[in-house]
């Protein structure tokens, strides 16, 4: 498995450098989007990403330990709502810009799945 240096979350904006093989040359390409997609585990880890070039929207999946990947830096760190934030497909213009994501500050959800602890239990 390839080791990923860093790692990225649904709603990060990430630079993508890929090697393309065109006959027998080979060129290096940069595709940079966001994160909409994340799915499988180990050698099968797949993630999506979504960008708008000329006006049309482009969403492209990456296999994460494919060998013609050759790095992955998140530029920007967004907040979204869900996680798979499908609904960015229909959003166009300043509807679909993203809030940035703090670091250091968790992501607090609805507190519908918090485990009761000892402190918890106290209070």
């Amino acid at each position: 498995m390839k080791n990923v240096k860093e790692s990225f979350r649904v709603g990060d904006i990430v630079r993508i450098k890929t090697t393309v093989v065109e006959g027998d040359k080979k060129r290096a390409q940069t595709f940079e989007g966001i994160v909409i997609r994340l799915r499988g585990r180990g050698l099968s880890e797949t993630f999506t990403t979504r960008r708008i070039s000329y006006g049309t929207g482009v969403e492209r999946i990456f296999p994460l330990h494919s060998p013609l990947l050759e790095s992955i830096k998140v530029v920007e760190s967004k907040k979204v709502r869900q996680g798979r934030p499908y609904y960015l497909r229909d959003l166009s213009g300043k509807a679909a810009r993203l809030k940035h994501r703090q670091p250091g500050k968790k992501d607090e959800g609805s507190g519908r799945g918090k485990k009761k602890t000892a402190k918890n239990v106290d209070e």
